[in-house]
């Protein structure tokens, strides 16, 4: 007679989100953790440093608690001088008590479906091949770009959203988009 098998999912419940300004110390946090010290000293700082996220691409996935546990933001850049739009990926971040459960995935597909809603017509990231590989993400199309910065070139990827959309882009990756506000100075009265 055969023993019915018990099947326990025991992979933790989570949900992605949009980001909210609340979510800001958390994440911070988060990526200090996942990422340590020198994370703001990679080129991909270089654009992100002083913008916004792209309007409606800035995502944490939160656990059954409600806490911050992964983070993926996407950022607006323009492919060289004068070139087409596209978008830079990163950083994404999974808390690393949470890691090889679904998050990082899971934020990765919800991004790139996110920016193809939206319109987009192409991804970069500077990345590990065989990870984003699987998102469709290959340095095919890169060749003829860079990073602004340090980098390792076969590390550079990127995910065309739209057929064609990287055909032809060459130079330098600039920042574009939103820039940050400057915190409001305080004035006291005297």
């Amino acid at each position: 007679m055969e023993m019915p098998v018990e099947i326990v999912d025991r992979s933790p419940a989570f949900s992605i989100v949009a980001e909210t300004a609340a979510d800001i110390p958390a994440r911070e946090a988060l990526l200090d953790r996942a990422m340590g010290p020198k994370r703001r000293k990679k080129s991909s700082e270089k654009l992100r440093r002083g913008r916004r996220p792209s309007e409606g691409l800035a995502f944490v996935a939160r656990d059954a608690s409600g806490a911050v546990a992964g983070s993926v933001r996407l950022w607006d850049l323009v492919l060289g001088e004068g070139g087409p739009a596209a978008l830079l990926l990163g950083p994404l971040a999974v808390d690393p008590a949470l890691k090889n459960v679904g998050i990082g995935s899971a934020l990765m597909r919800h991004a790139v479906a996110e920016a193809a809603r939206l319109g987009h017509a192409a991804i970069l990231l500077v990345g590990d091949a065989p990870y984003y590989g699987r998102f469709g993400f290959s340095a095919a199309k890169t060749g003829a770009l860079a990073m602004p910065g340090p980098y390792e070139r076969h590390r550079l990827l990127a995910l065309e959203l739209v057929d064609g959309a990287l055909s032809g882009a060459q130079g330098t990756l600039k920042a574009a988009g939103r820039k940050q506000k400057a915190p409001m100075a305080l004035t006291f009265a005297a």
